[in-house]
């Protein structure tokens, strides 16, 4: 783990995000940073086909 030095705004953002999508600042932040490093391995996929994909590529979870 590391910790990583951003924007007071973007933080801001992240937070703002993480409330709506009911993540963490840190999960909303790493889920950002892993889009957009495949949006920029994958430039011709759009962000809902990069999901879509990553979504399929996901191993299904059962619950306990």
């Amino acid at each position: 783990m590391g910790i990583v030095k951003i924007d007071d705004l973007i933080h801001e953002e992240a937070r703002r995000a993480s409330t709506v999508m009911c993540r963490s600042i840190n999960a909303q932040a790493e889920f950002w940073m892993k889009i957009g490093m495949l949006a920029e391995a994958n430039p011709t996929r759009s962000f809902n086909e990069i999901v879509a994909r990553e979504r399929a590529a996901a191993p299904l979870t059962t619950a306990a």
